[in-house]
């Protein structure tokens, strides 16, 4: 699960959903994989399963492939111990190694010399601006979000009555505009209405005038 900036509604958790679904865990006897990828995008941090847990259920995974560079494929894993030492053996097995020495140098010296935080402030302010521009622009084609999200890239939109996502979707790929349509995020197949828009990605006008 995604507990800050949801994939795809852009939505972050509450201290009391959190403690829910904590407690459900609980009582249901399960490990929650939290994917917090997202996390450096918030402008300050939401509640996570995993500090509210003390990673007792909770596993929590965090990459830098988003805010660095998507050639960057290296992450972390925070774990109990007896979790950590068992998912390093899977690794093991299935991959023949561990991360590229060369993504690790690179994140490491980023992280030392202090450039990350700089760059991670400018990367935010620029999403937000990007996500002002775009929810003014969506809101005159009667496109709404479903909720205004704390930082990230995702707006999940209510498209206006009778419209069908996956349509839409199908006509911006004409253009070469790749949007999600609602349903591919949905197991019971009920967001036909919803449209996932990348604010990264929507400085682009052909957006707007395949959407209008």
């Amino acid at each position: 699960t995604n507990s800050a900036l949801h994939n795809p509604t852009g939505a972050s958790l509450s201290p009391q959903t959190a403690y829910r679904v904590l407690s459900a865990a609980t009582a249901h006897g399960l490990t929650i994989v939290e994917d917090d990828i997202f996390a450096d995008f918030e402008p300050s941090l939401s509640p996570r399963l995993a500090i509210l847990d003390g990673l007792n259920r909770v596993i929590r995974i965090g990459s830098f492939s988003k805010t660095l560079s998507a050639s960057v494929r290296c992450g972390y894993i925070a774990a109990t111990a007896d979790w950590i030492e068992r998912l390093v053996d899977l690794q093991v097995a299935t991959s023949f190694g561990g991360p590229s020495p060369v993504a690790t140098e690179l994140i490491a010296g980023v992280l030392a010399g202090g450039t990350y935080r700089r760059h991670m402030d400018e990367v935010r302010r620029r999403l937000a601006r990007a996500r002002t521009e775009a929810v003014a622009r969506l809101a005159a084609l009667g496109i709404i979000p479903w909720t205004i999200p704390r930082g990230g890239f995702y707006l999940w939109c209510r498209l206006p009555e009778g419209l069908d996502s996956a349509a839409i979707a199908r006509r911006c790929m004409e253009h070469r505009i790749v949007l999600a349509p609602g349903n591919v995020f949905s197991v019971s197949q009920s967001a036909a209405p919803f449209l996932r828009f990348n604010v990264a990605q929507m400085s682009d006008s052909r957006v707007f005038s395949v959407l209008e």
